[in-house]
């Protein structure tokens, strides 16, 4: 008897059908097994916590400067707004450039623990509110704060993990002339100083970074604290503030 004709015959033996058919069905199993897998890898693993950035060092090294450089950017952090005992200057804005209260007032507050750190300068107290940080922070904003080495050292002591950033000018006769031109400085000052700087200097340790704010170069110096705080944010370890 004569097989009828099939192209089954003709091309693949009857076993190649069912090898090929469990070769499929193995391929789907190990691709849900895959599948399963992956669902389970997740690489979504920055949880970048807000930082606590001090801005600090010599007089005259252009701390103000910087800082309205980064308010101008429009960059989304917290600039602590320092409170002080002394009458409001004019041109000044209450909230903007200081919160202004009394003297007893600020001594209230230095009572009540409500400020992290404070200072008498010139007869007058400068501090800064816990409660305006602690606020920030909660909100998850990185928080900002301009402050002599005195009181980035005293930062440093409450709070380790702050980030410390060390402004210097691009060299001695630079920095000495910026003085000069702010004409606001009589010899007796000048030679202050100059003192003072020696020994802020001599205190770098506490700082994590140094920014070079050289003369003419202040996009560069606030793109340099861009990239710091950037990077900050990368930490496997991310750095933790508590206050």
């Amino acid at each position: 008897m004569v097989k009828p004709y099939s192209r089954r015959d003709r091309n693949t033996p009857a076993g190649g059908i069912m090898q090929t058919k469990r070769t499929i069905k193995e391929k789907i199993v190990e691709f849900d097994s895959t599948t399963s897998s992956l669902s389970n890898i997740r690489f979504d693993v920055l949880q970048p916590s807000p930082l606590l950035i001090v801005i600090s060092g010599p007089s005259g090294v252009g701390k103000d400067a910087v800082l309205n450089e980064m308010k101008a950017r429009l960059l989304p952090f917290h600039f602590v707004v320092t409170t002080t005992s002394r009458p409001p200057r004019p041109g000044e804005v209450e909230g903007v450039d200081y919160n202004f209260v009394t003297p007893d007032a600020f001594k209230n507050m230095i009572a009540n623990n409500e400020m992290i750190e404070y200072a008498m300068v010139y007869q007058d107290y400068k501090g800064i509110p816990r409660e305006q940080v602690r606020r920030a922070l909660k909100s998850g904003k990185d928080v900002v704060m301009r402050l002599d080495v005195q009181g980035a050292r005293r930062i440093r002591d409450l709070f380790p993990e702050a980030i410390l950033i060390f402004l210097v000018p691009s060299d001695a006769k630079e920095w000495y002339q910026r003085l000069i031109d702010r004409k606001t400085e009589t010899p007796e000052s000048l030679k202050i100083r100059i003192d003072m700087a020696l020994s802020e200097l001599q205190q770098l340790d506490i700082f994590d970074y140094v920014v070079v704010n050289a003369q003419n170069r202040l996009q560069k110096a606030v793109d340099d604290i861009e990239a710091i705080i950037k990077v900050e944010h990368s930490r496997t370890r991310p750095r933790k503030i508590t206050v």
